[in-house]
């Protein structure tokens, strides 16, 4: 017999599009409420998996607005009736231009996102009784937000930092300073014991990313 606690919190990864995407269903165990994380495609095989693990999917999270992270969030946001909430207002316009974004890879069913709510630094999001704060990292676009969990030690990362590497930067409006700047003074203080899940790859500490991350030494 197992009478171990069960966890307030359960997280189910699902890679998808071309690009290997870290979509994620984060549920409170409690009440079995879930949000959906970063749907960039395969809407369908989103859908499966809410149904497999039988949640109640209550709103969609965004951290930023490229196409393997919001492509999937209109679609599935009419097809649940969800709020989608995030990221920051400043990738207002790349989720505009998502149907652009989707031709440069030949997605052509591809639509815009209008979040229901715009996130800051210092907001929270909740689901069920579980809740996590915002923090706003820009670098990889100028609207990326991050969501922390404090009592659990859990970091959605989106494509911050990852195991061993940080978000690329080579765009018009990227900033690899900013980044560096945001990992450096909002994520890295979150503590070493923290675990994180990032936009893609495999999950990993912040402590393991402090001391090993390349592009994280002075």
């Amino acid at each position: 017999m197992n009478d171990q606690p069960q966890p307030p919190l359960s997280i189910a990864v699902i890679p998808v599009t071309p690009f290997q995407q870290n979509c994620s269903l984060v549920w409170c165990t409690k009440t079995m409420e879930a949000a959906i994380v970063d749907p960039g495609g395969d809407v369908a095989r989103i859908q499966a998996a809410l149904k497999e693990t039988g949640v109640k999917p209550v709103a969609i999270w965004l951290t930023h607005g490229h196409l393997d992270h919001a492509g999937g969030a209109t679609e599935l946001a009419e097809a649940l009736s969800l709020p989608i909430i995030g990221p920051h207002e400043a990738d207002k316009f790349l989720l505009d231009a998502l149907p652009e974004q989707g031709l440069r890879f030949e997605i052509r069913d591809m639509k815009a996102v209008t979040p229901t709510r715009w996130l800051a630094e210092g907001d929270s999001v909740s689901v069920g009784d579980v809740t996590f704060s915002v923090q706003h990292v820009p670098g990889h676009t100028p609207g990326h937000v991050t969501f922390f969990q404090k009592e659990l030690r859990f970091l959605l990362a989106g494509d911050t930092v990852f195991a061993g590497s940080v978000g690329r930067t080579d765009f018009p409006y990227g900033s690899h300073e900013d980044l560096i700047a945001g990992i450096k003074g909002k994520l890295l203080p979150l503590g070493d014991d923290v675990q994180f899940l990032p936009g893609h790859g495999q999950a990993s500490t912040l402590g393991e990313e402090r001391r090993n991350n390349p592009f994280l030494r002075d």
